[in-house]
């Protein structure tokens, strides 16, 4: 049981998200959720943090689902954690064989003892029982805590392709797409550093505050580390509706108005895009029809337009109502893993895209978020995410881009550039508090 306390935003002053998050370094365990008070479709709080570990759950990719499911029914709680996108292998059944340097577990999951959520004007503390006797000093704790500063570095990161070798690859996936094996795929590659000493909790914040994506989030489990500014939705449950909004078709921002605009409106008529994120979209309604009750999948959006402090997205929405017969973890497998992720038809995309790719994806293309004890849920889809092991010091980020017909390598290996940018830039910045 928990014992929920509420505060009055008013008594929070400026920058308590950054304070608790700062506040929230001295646990062994934490996730940090960020909305950055986008207006982004269906957000439901502004900011999340779960931190201490009562119980936990890591899982390789045998049975990780049907472990999930029983570590969900037995807790009947909030749980926090993610899903990798090898989890692919369990339902897809298919061997990874690429490189792992990261080693991160493919799913690991934890039921926090403190959480805290932010919502309008109100300030939520959610403690187990054995705990909440520290509410109130956590709370004043909170507003004491100071947001470090961190000092400027240089890293190089590695691209662990030319760009040569990467054109060439893609044209061999394109040879795919021309013999009628599949329409898309999701095609990824890795940026890394070896023996990488940074500070997560600083890199996390200037990531955050030059990103201000809607789906952000710190994740410390042990020596995992995940910094992820992501703009994407994987899949939200609110009582008996799914909402999934996958992202297709991306472009850089204008440094001026007009230029912004231009770009803009490339993005919204560009005809190699929107195929993309149409079909796609065709995937995920296939997906949710898996488990919808009849005549309930519906496209709320279609290409539409956002833009985000580095880049403007072209995202759908598409909804449906799910059968109350199907649990939680039955409804993630069946859309697991992403279709923006993957490309279609999904089973062969990612066949394809493992035997090409030559680092194994990990908690990239994966999904961080929560469960609820009344079986809601929210995962976001991780990209645009420095991944981190602090034992092993090694730092790594993937981007990707989808190939269809009418696919250009050498234009898709520049917009992968356009994502890493800021990925590159925040790893070696001073630190800013925003005001």
């Amino acid at each position: 049981m928990r014992t929920i306390k509420l505060f009055h935003k008013s008594l929070a002053g400026k920058n308590f998200e950054q304070k608790l998050l700062a506040w929230g370094q001295k646990s062994n365990e934490i996730i940090y959720l960020d909305s950055n008070q986008s207006e982004h479709l269906y957000q439901n709080y502004e900011a999340i943090l779960a931190v201490d570990a009562f119980t936990a759950l890591k899982s390789d990719d045998l049975y990780a689902f049907e472990k999930l499911n029983e570590y969900q029914s037995k807790t009947k709680d909030w749980l926090f954690g993610y899903l990798s996108y090898d989890l692919k292998n369990d339902i897809e059944s298919i061997t990874s064989k690429n490189e792992d340097h990261l080693l991160f577990p493919e799913l690991y999951f934890i039921q926090p003892k403190k959480i805290w959520l932010l919502k309008d004007d109100i300030i939520e503390a959610h403690y187990l029982k054995m705990v909440d006797d520290e509410i109130e000093d956590d709370f004043n704790s909170i507003l004491k805590a100071e947001i470090p500063k961190s000092k400027s570095q240089l890293l190089e990161f590695s691209p662990r392709w030319q760009k040569e070798e990467y054109v060439s690859k893609a044209k061999q996936v394109l040879s795919h797409i021309q013999r009628g094996d599949i329409y898309e795929v999701n095609f990824c590659q890795e940026f890394f550093r070896e023996h990488a000493e940074i500070d997560p909790y600083a890199t996390f914040s200037n990531l955050n505050l030059a990103s201000k994506a809607p789906f952000s989030s710190f994740l410390k489990l042990e020596n995992f580390y995940a910094l992820c500014a992501s703009p994407e939705r994987f899949l939200r449950k609110e009582n008996d509706k799914l909402i999934s909004q996958p992202i297709k078709g991306t472009s850089k921002r204008g440094k001026e108005i007009s230029e912004d605009e231009k770009l803009k409106s490339d993005l919204k008529n560009d005809p190699k895009e929107i195929s993309e994120n149409i079909m796609i979209v065709d995937l995920v309604r296939n997906d949710l029809s898996k488990t919808a009750t009849k005549s309930t999948v519906n496209v709320e959006e279609l290409c539409e337009i956002y833009s985000f402090e580095q880049v403007h997205q072209m995202i759908s929405t598409i909804t449906s109502l799910v059968k109350s017969s199907y649990s939680v973890t039955e409804i993630l497998e069946s859309l697991f893993p992403m279709g923006s992720m993957t490309g279609a038809p999904k089973h062969s995309a990612i066949k394809i895209a493992e035997k090409y790719e030559s680092t194994k994806r990990g908690l990239y293309s994966g999904a961080i978020g929560y469960i609820t004890p009344e079986n809601d849920f929210d995962f976001n889809v991780v990209i645009r995410t420095l991944l981190y092991n602090s034992e092993t010091k090694y730092l790594s980020y993937m981007v990707g881009s989808a190939l269809t017909s009418l696919a250009d390598p050498e234009r898709e290996y520049e917009e992968c550039l356009v994502k890493g940018k800021a990925l590159q830039y925040v790893v070696n910045a001073t630190t800013v508090t925003e005001d």
